[in-house]
């Protein structure tokens, strides 16, 4: 068994034993230490934020001259490097931290110096983790920066996408089966007849105002802190730092970023990611309606409404043989019920802002990640496995429109409401079609009944025979 070997480096605090191989230096190893809480790291989209925001520092503060044109490169070099994930296990400290995100903005500060002090760009003299790769900077305002601008990526390029993937899934479902009448429901109960397009265009309709409230709440992420350093005065940084990173940032992540005006905002309250945490939230609500919808419409195949057959992605029972359960849906499920989890602990996380900082940052820039990716995960998962693949069982769906008493409705401005109740009633009791029931009991001729209760013109609204 190989013996772990140590070097010895040094913080303010005094030496420290850190493992020989890692890249990191004294701060993060005393985190490392000081932290054993979750064993789960940053996530991987906050790294690569991280990386970023330290490669638009470095270019920015030699643009302002601040810092040595090669020395800037080799910083930028390494920490575009770490935002593409070559060194994520140079990494550990867990998210669980000091509230302000200190222990991982050095933590990156300390790696990225070590790769640039090797580097050529540097002269391979020695670049310090503070006065070079921090330079102009607070892990106050690189934090909150880094949260949004991960948030940001993840959103537009992974949650986006999927939503429209999956409204595009449903839109083609509507078409492919837009014609086909089935019987409505409100409180499970029978109800009007609409067509399976009027129903998955609710579903549809859904998303859609779930994605124009996340691309709104963008609006307010967007703005970005950096440049505030440690309280939001922007000590020690060049005044024109700020909106010099927005724009190098947008750049370099191809989304738009802005400086934000009041840094001490930005700082002091992470009201922004609150609200993206809301919307999300929003979104997973929608997201257990359809799903639950379609765990409904699959029930059966005999005992419960089979409308849908969802395909078949596996065994459902260790004990049952033949059994098919709706496992996507299921997965859906606990993905919304997670997601609205996690806004609740944002949500109490952005109410610790005491007086000029925030000091949950780590867990709400964690758990919106993880929100994001989840839902954007389980969205192309049900559009691809179960939305798209899923059949309408017309015969059931017929049976069940053909014997719904509520049909009757569209009979009240004629005969009036007690006499359509009646025979409704009637109809229900002796499991016979109302159109059976109401040619014997309205008085109305065949032709106009037959009119009257076509389920497809009932789709329509509207007020029947006026």
């Amino acid at each position: 068994m190989a013996t772990q070997r140590y070097r010895t480096e040094h913080d303010s605090m005094g030496e420290l034993q850190v493992p020989a191989e890692a890249l990191w230096g004294a701060q993060t190893q005393r985190a490392v230490q000081n932290f054993p809480v979750s064993g789960r790291p940053m996530p991987r989209g906050f790294i690569r934020a991280l990386g970023l925001v330290k490669a638009a520092a470095a270019t920015v503060n030699a643009e302002l001259g601040l810092l040595p044109k090669g020395v800037s490169r080799a910083i930028r070099a390494a920490a575009l490097e770490v935002s593409a994930g070559e060194y994520d296990a140079q990494f550990p400290i867990d998210i669980y931290q000091t509230g302000s995100g200190t222990s991982s903005n050095m933590n990156a500060n300390e790696v990225i110096a070590t790769l640039a002090s090797r580097s050529p760009q540097s002269g391979k003299k020695p670049v310090h983790p503070n006065d070079h790769v921090n330079l102009g900077q607070s892990s106050n305002d690189v934090i909150p920066t880094t949260l949004r601008v991960s948030a940001q990526l993840a959103v537009v390029e992974d949650l986006l996408p999927a939503l429209k993937h999956l409204r595009r899934t449903i839109d083609g479902r509507a078409r492919a089966f837009g014609k086909v009448v089935k019987t409505g429901r409100t409180h499970l109960m029978d109800a009007m007849p609409m067509t399976f397009a009027q129903e998955f265009g609710a579903w549809s309709s859904q998303l859609a105002s779930a994605q124009g409230r996340i691309e709104d709440a963008l609006k307010r992420l967007r703005r970005l802190p950096i440049g505030g350093t440690a309280i939001g005065t922007g000590i020690n940084a060049d005044p024109r730092f700020g909106k010099a990173m927005a724009k190098t940032l947008s750049t370099l992540a191809k989304t738009k970023f802005e400086s934000a005006a009041d840094k001490f905002e930005g700082l002091a309250s992470q009201d922004d990611a609150v609200e993206l945490s809301g919307q999300l939230s929003a979104l997973a609500v929608a997201l257990m309606k359809i799903a639950n919808d379609l765990r409904w419409m699959n029930s059966g195949p005999l005992a419960g409404l089979g409308e849908l057959e969802l395909p078949a992605l596996q065994p459902g029972s260790s004990i049952m043989p033949g059994k098919v359960n709706p496992v996507v849906p299921e997965a859906t499920v606990m993905v919304c019920a997670q997601v609205m989890g996690h806004h609740t602990a944002i949500t109490v996380a952005g109410q610790t802002g005491n007086f000029q900082l925030n000091v949950t940052l780590p867990l709400i820039a964690s758990n919106l990640l993880d929100s994001i990716g989840l839902l954007a995960n389980v969205s192309r998962l049900l559009a691809d496995t179960t939305i798209a693949g899923m059949k309408v069982r017309r015969d059931n769906v017929a049976a069940a429109l053909d014997r719904n008493p509520i049909l009757v409705t569209a009979l009240n401005p004629i005969i009036g409401y007690e006499k359509a109740a009646a025979i409704a009633k009637r109809a229900y009791k002796e499991g016979r079609p109302v159109l059976d029931v109401a040619l014997e009991d309205s008085g109305l001729p065949a032709a106009e009944l037959r009119k009257l209760l076509d389920p497809k013109a009932l789709t329509r609204g509207g007020i029947q025979g006026g």
